[in-house]
């Protein structure tokens, strides 16, 4: 039977739709009084109640309504992740409207952009900074009236209101209004604007319906075994699909007690501080975590050194054999819990995992060899793969049903199909509703017999597992005719410690080659073991030869076709603010290329044997 999110049975005596503001009411009523989400307060955290929680969204709901909100209108969010945020978000559907999230990287051309096109007439920002911002767009955003902030005072702005002024509008006077439109709410009605963070050209504005909102959220705590008072951390850019997910609507749904980060920067404390039942990272997040721990093991020494390899190896033999479908050998069976106690457990805790019981990495590809490292610390690492337009899950690995390199398999109630040039086609009730304004891109994304056309390039093995080789627009096709997705390969090249990012080019020319850039603790730590600055240490013979040994290493993996000829090291770090990066950390190849074309034009140049 086709899965469908209009069978999402119906809530409360007023037989609301599931949608998130409805499922909040619920929670207020059933779990009134058990802490719904938490903020950072000196060294530990205070809580606010799910009944508070829901009287909050219920007064910012009825101050859309007094600001003059229509339904169906839009209320752009632009802020680090904090209460605020999903008050705003819950309250403007709740409210009938849609929240459109913007990332707090955005510059005002890309800030000015989503107000536009949104036609927002309310923009919440998180500091008075922002609101400076947001005074001189006015002017480029004719539809924007008001402008709210989180943290601190309005000023003497008359079209400003501080967080409080705000609040202090949602009176009981509209209390009637927020009910009719709350009612007014069911599955096809669109409940959120997800700006795409794009790698290439302008943002589109994918409309998510309540109903793929609610059934995913639905699927997901399913999926993820939600028990009431999970511990969650919410810290990735709310503007994205997969935090938006897991802060506003899985949170709602699940039960959790979410714990605002205090800032990207603080995520090792917030975590330590948090001690997530489940967590969600970006590969970049697992990387630098990796990173740091394998730096603290190479300080060891002696006998502390050699407990430490015991341990992870006893871990990564136990793991391994699980994932092959075996039984771990009754000498590492018995062999594990010691490890576990002497060394793991205390890895573990220093990471704030050790409660954990569920690990994601997702957004981006990961390389595998970061996945088995972690399972030497006994810490299994689920891939989950989705996009804006299915609502954020797509496919999945969960416990028990792992294989490394694979995003898993399917979700229920979604149907795929591999087209002839190997991209995956899916349809579910997790399917977007469309672009908004742009009826060409919506209809270049589905086939005329309806799925959708996700881009990327996809293998499914016999087992129903899922492996992402490469998106479509980015593979590149060389001068002699052959079919390369960079994908792999570039993953593979960021297993070298000294590697941060890697980006393979070759469309149109004779063999590939790779821009480079370089982690700046590896690069430091290889400083200082050739007896170098880090200057020096960049612009030495020692770097190229380490560099160039571990691409040969890579080579001896992939056909000759694929084999990285050449490469150059970039003189900076890619990174969010420059444009390079998306604000979940994936490149933008295409922006990467364009800045280097010099340096890849003299690449080709150059004689090659």
């Amino acid at each position: 039977m086709e899965a469908r999110a209009s069978d999402l049975p119906r809530i409360g005596a007023d037989n609301w739709y599931p949608s998130t503001p409805a499922r909040l009411l619920e929670k207020a009523e059933t779990r009134g009084s058990d802490p719904a989400y938490a903020v950072r307060q000196g060294e530990g955290w205070a809580y606010t109640t799910w009944s508070d929680y829901a009287r909050e969204v219920q007064a910012a709901a009825r101050a859309l309504v007094a600001l003059g909100l229509g339904e169906d209108e839009t209320v752009a969010i632009l802020g680090y992740n904090r209460p605020e945020w999903t008050i705003m978000a819950i309250a403007a559907m709740m409210a009938g409207g849609r929240p459109a999230g913007v990332y707090w990287t955005s510059a005002p051309p890309e800030i000015a952009y989503i107000l536009q096109h949104s036609q927002a007439p309310v923009l919440l920002v998180e500091t008075a900074e922002h609101v400076e911002q947001a005074l001189e767009l006015k002017a480029e955003c004719p539809a924007l009236e008001h402008i709210i902030v989180m943290d601190g005072a309005a000023g003497d702005h008359a079209d400003v209101l501080s967080w409080a002024q705000f609040m202090a509008l949602g009176v009981e006077d509209h209390h009637d209004a927020v009910s009719a439109r709350m009612a007014a709410i069911n599955e096809s009605r669109v409940g959120s604007l997800i700006y795409t963070s794009g790698t290439t050209g302008p943002p589109k504005a994918v409309m998510l319906s309540h109903g793929n909102i609610s059934w995913s959220a639905a699927k997901l705590s399913e999926m993820f075994k939600a028990q009431p008072g999970d511990r969650t951390l919410s810290y990735l850019p709310i503007a994205h699909v997969a935090e938006q997910q897991s802060s506003v609507h899985n949170h709602v749904m699940s039960g959790a007690i979410m714990h605002f980060a205090q800032s990207m920067e603080t995520l090792a404390d917030d975590l330590k501080a948090c001690r997530p039942n489940v967590f969600f990272g970006v590969p970049r997040v697992w990387e630098k975590m990796s990173e740091t721990i394998r730096a603290r093991l190479s300080e060891a020494s002696g006998v502390k050194a050699s407990l430490a390899k015991w341990a992870m190896d006893v871990n990564r033999q136990w793991h391994k054999a699980e994932l092959d479908g075996r039984s771990p050998s009754p000498l590492i069976a018995l062999q594990k819990p010691l490890a576990n106690a002497l060394v793991i457990k205390k890895v573990q805790a220093a990471l704030g995992l050790e409660d954990s019981r569920l690990l994601i990495s997702g957004a981006a590809p990961i390389s595998p060899e970061v996945l088995r490292f972690f399972t030497g610390l006994d810490l299994l690492i689920c891939e989950g793969y989705g996009q804006s337009e299915t609502s954020a899950p797509t496919a999945f690995s969960m416990p028990g049903s792992v294989r490394i390199g694979s995003v898993g398999k399917m979700i229920d109630g979604m149907d795929a199909r591999v087209s002839e040039e190997g991209e995956l086609q899916v349809r579910g009730p997790n399917v977007f509703a469309g672009y908004m304004n742009n009826n060409e891109a919506t209809e270049n994304t589905f086939t005329r017999d309806g799925w959708m056309k996700t881009g990327d390039v996809v293998r499914i093995d016999e087992d129903g597992f899922v492996f992402i080789t490469g998106r479509i627009k980015d593979i590149i096709i060389t001068s002699g005719g052959k079919n390369i997705t960079p994908a792999n390969l570039e993953t593979d090249l960021m297993n070298a410690p000294l590697v941060e990012h890697a980006v393979v080019v070759g469309d149109a020319r004779p063999y590939l080659s790779a821009l480079l850039t370089l982690s700046e603790d590896a690069l430091a730590d290889f400083a200082s073991k050739q007896g170098l600055s880090v200057k020096e240490a960049r612009q030495s013979e020692a770097l190229q030869a380490h560099l160039q040994a571990a691409v040969d290493e890579m080579n001896e993996r992939y056909a000759r076709v694929e084999n990285i000829r050449k490469f150059r090291v970039l003189d900076a770090p890619l990174s969010v603010e420059t444009g390079e990066l998306t604000p979940t950390l994936k490149v933008r190849r295409n922006v990467v290329t364009a800045r280097n074309q010099a340096l890849v034009d003299a690449m080709y140049a150059e004689a090659h044997d």
